[in-house]
């Protein structure tokens, strides 16, 4: 971790009191699981390392935990450690996220959402994405890809759709992390499981048809591009189209299933 990081000046040259010392421990933790460099589940580093980066004592350090066990950001496990607290519902908790998850409608619903949050995201991660940032969103490009390439690979069995969609997931999450903007972030953290629902819709009733996955290559490829090229504005496009085309795929889809559902019911005298 940079300085920069770090607080202004250690607690201990600041002379300030060990209650607030242990107050700007949470603050600094805080602040790095708002910007997704903790995670939900995430291990924190070693009380040595902690100590450390934040320059301050032990006791200091134990106190900021247990404020932020208090207000329920992390949690202990004796033995193991402490961990970043999931900061949203669990899925079982949810009973909004179950009824979405419950309807079938809703992933056409979800679309929609998608194209709003993730155009965006593209646009203003071309405008503010770090090298760091650009590191991270190519190695889940060329993940996702590599993933592709198994695809046709003669002899080489492909990945399962639930890995492949956990890849296409991840570079889309990069690119939102790039947008540096917490809020976004979190809200689609939030929406985690139910986007990567809706991409392994995608991965599971597109990638098999051609027509289908040479479009989300390329438009994989554009967001990529235009991000690299720090061009907002035809990131914002290139997300929307991706996502305005998965729906309406998955819909042309949808209606061949339920066509051919009827002709066979004809067929058997069924109708």
């Amino acid at each position: 971790m940079t300085s920069e990081s770090r607080p202004a000046q250690a607690p201990a040259a600041a002379g300030l009191n060990h209650r607030k010392v242990a107050d700007l421990v949470a603050e600094h933790i805080e602040r790095l699981v708002v910007d997704s460099v903790l995670r939900v589940g995430q291990a924190l580093p070693s009380e040595r390392r902690l100590m450390d980066r934040l320059g301050c004592s032990r006791s200091a350090l134990r106190e900021g935990l247990r404020i932020l066990r208090g207000r329920g950001i992390i949690r202990t496990e004796h033995g193991r450690g402490s961990f970043v607290a999931a900061t949203s519902p669990a899925r079982d908790a949810g009973p909004l996220l179950h009824l979405f998850a419950s309807q079938p409608r809703t992933l056409f619903d979800l679309l929609e959402v998608r194209v709003l949050l993730e155009a965006e995201a593209a646009r203003l991660a071309a405008s503010r994405a770090t090298t760091a940032d650009m590191v991270l969103i190519r190695r889940h490009f060329e993940a996702w890809q590599a993933a592709q390439a198994l695809r046709t690979q003669p002899g080489e069995p492909p990945l399962e759709a639930a890995e492949q969609a956990r890849r296409d997931h991840a570079f889309h999450r990069a690119i939102a992390e790039a947008a540096h903007n917490p809020v976004l972030v979190h809200t689609l953290e939030f929406l985690s499981e139910l986007m990567l629902g809706s991409v392994y819709a995608s991965v599971s009733h597109l990638y098999s048809r051609p027509l289908y996955k040479q479009q989300i290559d390329r438009q994989h490829l554009r967001i990529f591009r235009a991000i690299e090229q720090r061009k907002p504005d035809a990131a914002w496009r290139a997300a929307r189209e991706h996502v305005l085309s998965v729906r309406d795929n998955l819909l042309e889809v949808e209606s061949e299933q339920e066509r051919i559902t009827r002709a066979t019911m004809r067929l058997r005298g069924w109708g």
